[in-house]
């Protein structure tokens, strides 16, 4: 019972073996990350449209929930600018962003987004994220990253403009542009400035002057930090309001409260399919963060159970006044170098943001919104990877077109539509490429028991023997692909009397190849040609088995493809064939 128990609350294996140098090490990362969140969860909750709290509720009783649910040892979890970008742009479809209406919204969507992700676990369907190809999911990142910073322009200028799209985003802030605010845009560009230079240059400087290694991490994930101090004690002292600086204003003090997510149906059914679609680019993300972490240390991460902690997580800021969460890529990457060897980590965080909840709050009332925006393009333009255009057109020019088409729809037509076209682009391209299976004909290489593609090397072969190794499992997308093949190559000449297919890639043989495989039968039979198998493994003859199909083979079913080079090749040989070396270059 308790291990099973373990299986869905891993807190309780790795908490029987927590040591003190666990939790000094875990309670530095959490100071080090405690100090990055504050201003990078007001930020997002900013992007998402929310009040600056709703940021940092969604920071503490999540963080807890996948402490105790999630498997990885790093992943810090949270508010993230894709999840926040996606969060504004479905709620913004069924509420006005400041009315009461959109925080039940952003609820709603947190609730349906949990409820999902914990669905997914319980079933074991964390391999569906799959279905999502890198380059696809790449390109949706990209494509978002420059979204996030563009929508964040207006912010940095001091104007009010609006959008979806970038050609909504730019042509609006076109037609603002006389309205912008000039001691706004200093504040912010100073800001971005000062954010890019702490990112890549302070800790080199730091280093020079002679500051240990582990004080200089700290001062330079405390950038944001000090921009935020500057710029807010500029505004209180300048009185910069008055010129027309927008500022976060008053923030409540206080602990995440407890909230009710959104239960009417209309507001159900049109949350549903976009947190689905929140749901499955969180979890991919937080899963490759996850696994790419764990793997550094030799440890290994659940996705299923990844599921449910992320489901966790995200039920927890349902009802705390949060917004859809997931791991995010920067703040895990500086838990894990800062030491981070337990999800206890987390916990810490969590109770240094309640504090900062709870006391800090009154101190950010001068902030402009320009230092949140500048924290925002910072953080996302390491997002932004245009170099996988060119990797993928070098590579394969079917991975280009999806990474090209998932960047253009995103940016022209949304953040839903680009990533529901991740999705489908991502499906049809591994039906496209299927559909076509690699088949290679392949002869004996002289001397040895081995098989290779009479295209690419020089083999034996004889005339009235064909063998076709199968470098694909079978089922209903390429089914007729293979029926094709063989029709073709066999009615060329009269001279083939045996078809060997070899199956040692084909994992699987769905109803569909069955039918296939009858047909292709029945054909050679009626020609006089013998249809053969041979490397069949294991499970995938246990299915023909189940079935009429080994009966009603006109040939064999061979251990290995050399024994059926032996058999049917000096079988051939005995009535007059010839065998002849094919060495075609390929």
């Amino acid at each position: 019972m308790i291990e099973h128990l373990r299986q869905y609350v891993p807190v309780l294996d790795w908490g029987r073996t927590y040591t003190r140098g666990a939790f000094s090490n875990d309670l530095v990362a959490a100071l080090i990350v405690t100090i990055m969140l504050i201003p990078q969860s007001l930020a997002y909750a900013l992007l998402a449209g929310l009040p600056p709290e709703a940021g940092i509720y969604a920071s503490i009783v999540p963080i807890v929930l996948y402490s105790v649910f999630g498997t990885s040892r790093a992943l810090a979890v949270g508010p993230v600018a894709v999840v926040s970008l996606l969060t504004a742009t479905a709620i913004g479809q069924v509420a006005e962003q400041g009315t009461a209406g959109y925080a039940v919204a952003a609820l709603t969507l947190a609730f349906l987004s949990g409820g999902f992700l914990v669905l997914m676990g319980v079933l074991r369907l964390g391999f569906l994220a799959n279905f999502l190809s890198h380059p696809v999911i790449a390109g949706f990142i990209t494509a978002s990253g420059i979204l996030i910073a563009t929508s964040q322009v207006k912010h940095i200028l001091g104007i009010s403009a609006h959008g979806h799209t970038l050609p909504e985003m730019l042509g609006s802030v076109y037609r603002h542009l006389p309205e912008v605010n000039w001691v706004t845009l200093a504040i912010g560009t100073l800001a971005t400035g000062f954010l890019f230079w702490v990112r890549k240059n302070l800790r080199p400087f730091l280093n020079r002057l002679g500051v240990p290694p582990v004080l200089a991490d700290i001062l330079t994930k405390a950038g944001p930090v000090a921009a935020v101090v500057a710029t807010t004690v500029a505004v209180w002292q300048l009185d910069l309001a008055a010129e027309g600086v927008q500022i976060v204003g008053s923030v409540p003090q206080s602990l995440p409260p407890l909230t009710l997510p959104g239960f009417s149906p209309d507001l159900i059914s049109a949350l549903a399919v976009p947190a689905i679609l929140i749901s499955i680019i969180g979890f991919v993300e937080s899963v490759s963060v996850a696994q790419t972490l764990a793997a550094k240390k030799r440890q290994r991460i659940d996705p299923d159970q990844e599921l449910i902690g992320l489901g966790a997580a995200n039920l927890g800021a349902a009802f705390t006044g949060g917004y859809p969460v997931t791991g995010g890529f920067a703040r895990s990457v500086v838990n894990f170098d800062a030491g981070a060897e337990t999800p206890a980590a987390g916990a810490f965080t969590a109770i240094g943001l309640a504090i900062a909840a709870v006391a800090l709050t009154p101190l950010v009332f001068y902030l402009p919104k320009a230092t949140l925006a500048a924290t925002i393009i910072v953080a996302v333009l390491s997002l932004v990877d245009l170099s996988i255009l060119k990797k993928t057109w070098g590579y394969s020019r079917a991975d280009f077109t999806a990474v090209t088409a998932t960047i253009l729809l995103t940016l022209g037509l949304g953040v839903e539509v680009g990533v529901a076209s991740g999705v489908a682009i991502s499906v049809l391209l591994h039906l496209y490429k299927t559909s076509r299976p690699h088949v290679a004909e392949v002869g004996l290489v002289p001397g040895t028991q081995h098989f290779r593609n009479i295209l690419r090397h020089e083999v034996e072969t004889v005339p009235s023997l064909v063998t076709l190794r199968v470098d694909e499992s079978l089922y209903f997308v390429n089914a007729r692909f293979l029926e094709t093949l063989i029709q073709s190559r066999v009615t060329e000449g009269s001279a083939v009397r045996n078809v060997v297919l070899m199956f040692s890639a084909v994992n699987e043989v769905d109803f569909s190849a069955l039918e296939s495989l009858e047909a292709i039968n029945h054909r050679l039979t009626d020609m006089g040609v013998g249809l053969h198998l041979s490397e069949v493994k294991g499970p995938v003859m246990d299915r023909l088995n189940r079935t009429h199909f080994p009966e009603v083979l006109n040939g064999r079913v061979f251990l290995s493809q050399y024994d059926a080079w032996t058999s049917l090749a000096q079988s051939d040989l005995s009535v007059g064939s010839a065998t002849r070396l094919s060495s075609v270059s390929g």
